[in-house]
């Protein structure tokens, strides 16, 4: 190891003496030789620490090259063809060039989005001055998937002409609701030649206001900002959850690494040029507010009624500076939807409520038997190691068990939906809560090594029958308790087709403490790299990555059709198995699969709830897969009239608030209120009287 180390520093000294000055000066100060120090050391870290092992080659360096060329430009509304043609030259030599420490590829892309952003400028207030058609009959594709990029000048001014007859017909749609009004079905009241006029020129205003800021901040983003997504985009080839963490101050690495955006409270990433939402923390305003949910893309902020901007192929640092705000204030996020929905969302911003987050439970009656069911919510795997609140979701289940416990439930509804996960620790132990001894988890790192983890403790808080609910949101932490529920047969699993699939643990690795030698003081900081260095193995042996956990039972989902879990992201590392580990199944497991099964088909068959679910799964697949959209303000406007009430569905918290509309003024439902809106817990009840009746 100490041999290992010398050379390492050795081989770093070389690097940086033996490669000549680089002619490349900026004014932003670009210093060349700390950027060869500091891609070096990215590269040798995520080599040696990866858990895939994977070489440093052509196929890495083309995997980075096609991530770093959506981040430039995923949108496809700068680079031409020939520029792309140009930055192509450098897709096989990008594992190359971080050895020799050539700054190439990121020197010439930020070279080119430069010079096409300042003829784009010339183009937006061209075309700005110009009156629209709103009688044409064109549209425009909204999917940057399914669009190349053009091939000369005139190709691209028409589709920036496109794109801000889009911005502006939207924005006066925006106008005429906020400014003229609707009617008491939400629908937009008339409005005169005039008036109409004056509102279309209202929102030309505003869109040329809200685009020139937009190309400004994207000018004046520096070399080191290019520089350091080009390595980003390196990380991201090993693994979505690999990345390279830029030294930025404290509060905006919070917020890279596991940061609740304080305000609203969602963790966000910044994606292909989009901010996209990864997570609603649980008890955050925009939680209590119901309508922000994963996957998500933020397009534009405004605070309040304000004009709203665009961050799209924004930095991540500049958009939560936008989102973040004082207690008390209004934020309006424009966001578009999975499904391609574009909505206006209202949040009041708020700390988070502490008691949200934590675990709670009530009691369910079914009304035709006539029994008692309790029904526990675990919003995260959390644990307070600051000694604050002194509280985890390990002892605070064991609470909620031994008071159901009293109550004497017939049957338990453990809700994981919508858990991103947490304490390691506590997934396991919760696990024991409900098991006499056994393992839990296995842990393999790269090299092959195997932990497994165990529950040692041979109490039982609770042996009863239960359900425990998930979604594709059910991730990491629960995806290891819903599996080993699963194995031991000790609980029903229902929910999605999947949950998302994330079987990886994430290490950050600070590059300073890597780079001490004398005269090296000046390169730092260098940033961190968060790296994956382990995977989850059920004590079945199956992998939860990728693939997730398939429930027993599946039901509706609104999600149905949507792309969203682990195996959707770009370089997923895939699914597989090892060796099972010896367990013994639950003495009492449920009987009767298959006719469980069946029951719950033909119950979910005959539910309103469930019929109405369907269709709005099935409408919101149509809406996605329609990408085209109309320029004619007439079908745009018919548009919106179809879309009026589609913003007012259920809440993607799990069904926690359900039916109406949410007004962030009003009291906010209890507990049981929400469950008696929400028929997955009605399933999940009936599902226990089956488990009740197959086992008596």
């Amino acid at each position: 190891m100490f041999q290992r180390k010398n050379g390492l520093k050795f081989l770093l000294l070389a690097i940086l003496l033996l490669l000549p000055l680089c002619s490349w000066a900026t004014v932003d100060s670009f210093d060349t030789n700390r950027a060869r120090l500091l891609g070096h050391m990215v590269q040798q870290q995520l080599s040696s620490n990866h858990y895939s092992q994977k070489k440093t080659d052509d196929a890495l360096s083309q995997a980075a090259f096609e991530l770093y060329l959506k981040q430039l430009d995923f949108q496809k509304r700068f680079l031409l063809l020939e520029d792309v043609a140009q930055l192509k030259v450098y897709q096989d030599q990008i594992d190359d060039s971080i050895r020799r420490g050539r700054l190439d590829l990121p020197k010439i892309g930020r070279n080119l989005l430069n010079l096409r952003i300042e003829q784009v400028q010339k183009m937006v207030a061209e075309l700005l001055a110009e009156e629209i058609d709103i009688t044409r009959n064109e549209s425009i594709e909204t999917d940057p998937e399914k669009v190349e990029f053009v091939a000369t000048s005139k190709q691209l001014h028409e589709r920036w002409r496109k794109l801000l007859k889009f911005q502006i017909l939207s924005r006066y749609i925006s106008l005429r609701e906020d400014d003229i009004g609707t009617d008491e079905q939400g629908r937009l009241l008339p409005v005169d030649p005039q008036q109409q006029q004056e509102l279309l020129t209202k929102a030309r205003e505003k869109v040329g206001k809200t685009n020139r800021n937009l190309l400004e901040r994207m000018l004046e983003e520096t070399s080191q900002d290019h520089y350091d997504r080009y390595l980003n985009a390196i990380a991201r080839a090993y693994d979505p959850h690999t990345s390279y963490l830029a030294p930025t101050s404290k509060e905006d690495f919070d917020i890279q690494m596991s940061g609740s955006l304080e305000g609203i409270g969602a963790t966000l990433r910044e994606e292909d040029g989009y901010i996209k939402v990864v997570k609603i923390i649980p008890g955050s305003a925009a939680y209590r507010q119901g309508k922000l949910a994963a996957d998500d893309i933020i397009l534009k902020v405004a605070e309040g009624a304000g004009d709203p901007v665009e961050i799209t192929d924004t930095r991540i640092r500049d958009a939560v500076t936008l989102i973040r705000g004082k207690k008390g204030t209004e934020v309006r996020l424009t966001v578009k939807k999975p499904d391609g929905r574009r909505e206006v969302i209202p949040i009041i911003r708020d700390v988070v409520e502490i008691a949200e987050t934590f675990v709670k439970g009530t009691s369910v009656v079914d009304e035709k038997s006539g029994r008692k069911f309790g029904y526990i919510k675990i919003p995260s795997f959390y644990r307070d190691y600051s000694g604050k609140t002194k509280r985890n979701c390990t002892d605070d289940l064991r609470k909620q068990l031994r008071k159901m416990a009293k109550e004497k439930v017939s049957g338990l509804i453990l809700d994981l939906r919508n858990n991103g996960g947490g304490s390691l620790a506590d997934a396991v132990s919760v696990t024991g809560l409900f098991i006499e001894t056994g393992p839990v988890v296995q842990v393999r790192n790269g090299n092959g090594k195997i932990r497994v983890m165990r529950d040692d403790d041979s109490s039982v808080e609770y042996a009863g029958p239960m359900v425990v609910l998930v979604n594709r949101f059910s991730a990491s932490a629960s995806e290891i308790l819903a599996g080993a529920l699963q194995d031991y047969g000790r609980a029903l699993i229902v929910g999605d087709a999947h949950t998302h699939g994330k079987g990886t643990v994430q290490a950050l690795l600070d590059l300073d403490r890597y780079v001490r030698l004398r005269g090296m003081g000046q390169y730092l900081p260098l940033g961190a790299v968060k790296v994956t260095i382990q995977k989850f193995y059920r004590i079945s042996g199956e992998s939860t990555q990728e693939k997730g956990v398939a429930p027993d039972v599946v039901l509706p989902s609104r999600l149905d059709g949507l792309e969203s879990g682990e195996k959707y992201l770009d370089y997923a590392l895939p699914w597989d198995h090892i060796k099972s580990v010896a367990y013994r199944r639950w003495e009492k497991p449920a009987k009767g699969l298959e006719k469980l099964q069946q029951l719950s088909r033909q119950r979910v068959t005959n539910n309103p709830d469930f019929k109405e679910i369907v269709t709005d799964a099935q409408e919101a697949q149509q809406r996605r897969l329609k990408t085209g959209q109309s320029l004619l303000l007439s079908k745009m406007m018919a548009e919106r009239e179809q879309l009026r009430d589609i913003s007012n569905s259920p809440s993607p918290h799990g069904g926690m608030v359900m039916g109406k509309k949410k007004n962030q003024d009003d009291e906010p439902p209890s507990l049981k209120e929400s469950l008696a809106e929400d028929p997955y817990v009605d399933e999940g009840v009936a599902l226990l009287l089956d488990l009740l009746a197959g086992n008596s």
